[in-house]
């Protein structure tokens, strides 16, 4: 009997093979289900984050325009205000590279001769461009919001 169904399937799968019929349905896996794919883990927020930054790379790879650079305290200013023109412009008529009256705060061609001419005389690099080096040598260097104190000494009468 185990014979007879044994050839019984032999031939059941000869015929199917020979009419193009694959594996049977049952074999088949099932789609798998939308609830499924939402049963996963919620994502941490260190994951959320990489995500966000991959996304935003990916996209931004893909732009034609250049991206703009990240204001710094190096690249925010383009030029000094009319108020600090007039401070440097002071500075060089007090020790004697300027005329008075032409501290106007307009940066113009006397201004960028005197500061030639004071850069010269400080044997710095003459450009008659405005640098730190020209600011410091004229006592216009960095600006602190809190004055410096002395130190005072150590209190020695024990």
């Amino acid at each position: 009997m185990q014979r007879f169904f044994g050839g019984m399937a032999a031939l059941a799968m000869i015929a199917a093979a020979v009419s193009g019929q694959t594996t049977p349905a049952s074999n088949k896996k099932a789609p798998v289900a939308k609830s499924q794919a939402a049963r996963k883990k919620p994502l941490t927020a260190l994951q959320k984050s990489v995500a966000k930054k991959r996304a935003v790379t990916s996209a931004s790879a893909h732009k034609k325009t250049p991206a703009q650079p990240a204001v710094t305290w190096r690249n925010r200013q383009l030029q000094p205000t009319t108020d600090r023109y007039k401070e440097i412009q002071t500075a060089l008529a007090s020790k004697g590279f300027l005329q008075p009256g032409q501290a106007t705060g307009t940066w113009d061609q006397n201004s960028t001769e005197a500061l030639k001419q004071f850069q010269s005389a400080q044997n710095l690099e003459a450009s008659g461009r405005i640098n730190s080096l020209s600011l410091i040598a004229l006592g216009l260097g960095p600006k602190h919001d809190t004055p410096v104190q002395p130190a005072q000494p150590a209190d020695q009468s024990r």
